[in-house]
């Protein structure tokens, strides 16, 4: 993989993560502070004592912003805070204004009122002067309960109506979540690009080595954990590519050998009775076709074909015309336009191999190219009597053939679906057969696009 990670940072992984998360944090909690201290605090819900007065008088008065009063009639006032200083002035007054004596009046609110914050106070006492009221006047602020004893025994109580949602402070605190993670949304993207960055051209670089062994080198760049991840990478690809040339030269050279021995053997079968010499020849001439064909086969795995874009489906026609000049019947569907990078002398084999097959065992061959998702699909029918499903996977072995004979006539030696299967795996894709219910054998060639 040439492409360096220009600009991306060299500092290693974890010191970036553990910077990054640093980083969030101190700006998380300023940027709370901030907020905290700089925008005006929400007013909870508030009621001035005539307002409460006018509720259990039977005049309730219309709030817009403020949750209404309800008035219930209960048998038992609720319990009463303890009787301080504030308490004793807010219950004189609504005693005063309801006509009735102090001790009739119950307040039930808790202990501390929300009050202690003066900024808060101050809001809601510039609330009530736009609202026409007094800066002084006494106000209870919710949750409350005021009782007032009835005539009759009964107790009238008025409480603010129970509010569905979330509370001033509770509304404050998603603002501040909500403004936090908008401020740091584009610090963390920031960070979230730089760090996957080499993970993405690592991630690319093995999928270059699955469609091309002879893919360059990842470049040496990035955090020292991706140097690390990619050094060993490289040096995986050097041993993967140099056990596969080692094998693939021991088997061209085991090939070349033996042609030495046989044309000697060839010689010397001339001094042997007609009829056995003839049979010997045979198998001669099977083991040369046999060499050749595996010499073939080591010589185009081990050429470095070049990779190139190529439009999948003219290739395939091209081919099929090719080979319908010769009078086989071949017929190709006109399908979608699908461009794949690969080796076009490789690609060429591989059809011309599926080809010959479906003709030679089948009569006749159909074949289409289409897209399916990231693949192009390449499919060929015949109309033979396909194969056992448990030798669908061993006739792609070099040398493998379900008929013993090893003729031309009758299939050759048994590598063409070999040199098909390396073909498709060595661009990234793979090769299978499958039978068709209706009768007949489909091969079925993958290739990443």
């Amino acid at each position: 993989m040439s492409k360096r990670w220009a600009g991306q940072p060299t500092a290693s992984l974890f010191g970036q993560l553990l910077a990054m998360i640093t980083l969030s944090l101190v700006a998380a909690q300023a940027i709370s502070l901030v907020l905290l201290f700089n925008l005006p605090p929400p007013a909870p819900d508030f009621y001035r004592l005539t307002e409460i007065a006018q509720a259990l008088s039977g005049r309730p008065p219309a709030f817009t912003e403020r949750s209404p009063l309800v008035i219930r009639a209960v048998a038992a006032p609720p319990p009463m805070v303890s009787d301080g200083r504030m308490t004793a002035v807010i219950r004189k007054q609504l005693a005063q204004d309801l006509g009735v004596p102090a001790a009739d009046v119950v307040i039930s609110a808790p202990e501390r009122f929300p009050i202690s914050d003066r900024r808060v106070f101050k809001v809601i006492r510039d609330r009530i002067a736009r609202d026409g009221g007094e800066r002084e006047e006494h106000f209870l602020i919710a949750p409350f309960q005021v009782a007032v004893k009835q005539a009759d025994g009964q107790w009238r109580v008025a409480s603010p109506q129970r509010q569905i949602g979330l509370d001033p402070w509770q509304q404050r605190i998603i603002l501040l979540f909500v403004l936090t993670a908008l401020a740091m949304a584009p610090i963390a993207l920031l960070f979230a690009r730089r760090l996957s960055a080499p993970m993405r051209v690592f991630t690319e670089a093995a999928e270059r080595l699955g469609r091309d062994p002879r893919a360059p080198p990842v470049q040496l760049a990035g955090p020292s954990e991706i140097k690390g991840a990619a050094q060993a990478f490289n040096d995986m690809q050097v041993r993967l590519r140099r056990y596969v040339e080692d094998r693939t030269a021991m088997m061209g050279a085991i090939a070349h050998d033996l042609r030495t021995p046989l044309t000697r053997l060839r010689f010397r079968i001339e001094t042997v009775p007609d009829d056995v010499r003839v049979k010997m020849a045979a198998d001669i001439d099977q083991m040369e076709e046999m060499i050749s064909a595996a010499l073939t086969f080591v010589r185009d795995t081990s050429r470095p074909g070049e990779r190139t874009p190529l439009e999948l489906s003219s290739l395939l026609e091209s081919v099929c015309d090719e080979m319908a000049e010769t009078g086989v019947d071949i017929e190709v569907e006109r399908g979608e336009k699908v461009v794949v990078e690969g080796d076009p002398l490789a690609l060429r084999r591989l059809i011309d191999n599926l080809l010959e097959n479906a003709v030679k065992f089948g009569g006749r061959a159909r074949a289409r190219v289409h897209r399916e998702g990231s693949n192009a699909i390449v499919e060929i029918d015949d109309d033979g009597p396909g194969i056992p499903e448990d030798e669908a996977e061993r006739v792609f072995e070099p040398f493998y053939r379900r008929e013993p004979s090893r003729s031309r006539q009758t299939g050759g030696i048994g590598l063409g679906l070999a040199v098909v299967r390396s073909v498709a795996r060595s661009h990234g894709g793979d090769a299978v057969l499958v039978n068709r219910p209706g009768g007949g054998l489909t091969a079925r060639v993958q290739l990443p696009i």
